[in-house]
């Protein structure tokens, strides 16, 4: 399969037309021109006891499904050194970059790729975007065979940002948990506790001749949890809020949030009536929390990198709204069904 690096590298000002998205979905036709959206900012330098984090969070997540936390503890420097280590994978050669490609017989969508789906033969419009998903927590999950061996330090960066990622994660799920009613553990067991898996993805998005056809990947809500992300400097990030499409301002260092379809609902958001999502905080959350529906722009001049960390059950946890949240006068909005089946389906595109 060819990669968009290699189509970036080849097509000078012609955008191949399996890039072409409809105009319904154009970037030129569909994002709110001139405006930046502002989204909640909560501060975790606050004190921890202080309820007004939890009011903040729990306001956040059940308004925008999308929030930046500032003063979150990782040094500037493991932050720096794991966008290094990603942007090193991605410069090397594309034969290099292929001994960690993901093997095609497996669901499995860990290693380095170009499309998310596994069932063979399915056609859509492609995204602009490489990637390289790794599983970095817990040890259990992980699967060393995909991670670089060059550069030399990738694990050594990766693995420390993991380390700083457990208390923004731990403190992010009791919040939460807080803000439901919920006592401040319950939410983190009913995801999965010690056994909750963090999927780092790192998006590569080459420039592009034509950024206002394309996008880098489309309208979509995140099938895990709440997802932890770090950009480059490159604006790409856009929200679905108020029938609009919105650009989303970063803060310098901040870390952004976004809620899952395992904290909210599965929802039934349609843009134009041909894509569809469902949503898992949400989930958990008995709609409570929404997951936010959002897709990434590329540019013509510039490479754009993310790194998000997919908070995710186990693939064998079953996952539905918390007991404690449906009620007679309350029932469950969602079905309860097995993690890793729900993201199977989620993939591609199978009805549940």
């Amino acid at each position: 399969m060819e990669r968009v690096q290699e189509v970036a590298s080849s097509c000078n000002q012609d955008l191949p037309p399996e890039f072409i998205r409809p105009e319904n979905e154009q970037p030129r036709f569909t994002t709110v021109p001139g405006r930046r959206l502002e989204v909640p900012v909560v501060d975790f330098g606050a004190p921890e006891g202080n309820n007004n984090l939890v009011k903040l969070v729990y306001d956040a997540s059940s308004q925008w499904g999308l929030f930046q936390i500032v003063n979150h503890g990782i040094p500037n420097d493991v932050i720096e050194n794991l966008q290094r280590v990603g942007r090193q994978f991605f410069d090397l050669a594309i034969e290099e970059k292929e001994g960690y490609a993901k093997d095609p017989s497996s669901k499995s969508i860990e290693g380095y790729g170009t499309k998310l789906n596994t069932i063979k033969g399915t056609q859509e419009i492609k995204g602009w975007v490489d990637h390289l998903f790794n599983k970095i927590w817990p040890p259990s999950a992980v699967d060393y065979r995909f991670w670089p061996r060059n550069p030399p330090d990738y694990r050594e960066a990766v693995e420390e940002y993991a380390k700083h990622l457990h208390e923004v994660v731990n403190k992010l799920l009791r919040y939460l948990s807080l803000g439901l009613g919920l006592a401040a553990d319950e939410l983190k067991a009913a995801v999965g506790g010690a056994e909750l898996v963090y999927n780092m993805k790192i998006n590569y998005y080459p420039p592009c001749p034509h950024p206002e056809l394309a996008l880098g990947v489309p309208a979509h809500s995140d099938l895990s949890a709440f997802t932890i992300l770090v950009p480059n400097e490159v604006q790409g990030l856009q929200v679905f809020r108020d029938e609009h499409w919105y650009d989303v301002g970063y803060i310098p260092n901040a870390l952004i949030i976004h809620i899952g379809d395992q904290i909210e609902e599965p929802h039934s958001f349609c843009w134009k009536k041909s894509i569809c999502f469902n949503a898992n905080l949400q989930i958990l959350s008995n709609g409570k929390y929404k997951a936010v529906v959002h897709r990434s722009i590329v540019n013509k001049e510039k490479t754009r990198m993310s790194w998000p960390v997919f908070m995710e059950p186990p693939p064998d946890l079953e996952v539905g709204p918390h007991p404690k949240l449906v009620s007679e006068d309350n029932p469950p909005k969602y079905k309860t069904k097995k993690f890793g089946d729900y993201a199977y389906c989620k993939l591609n595109k199978i009805p549940q």
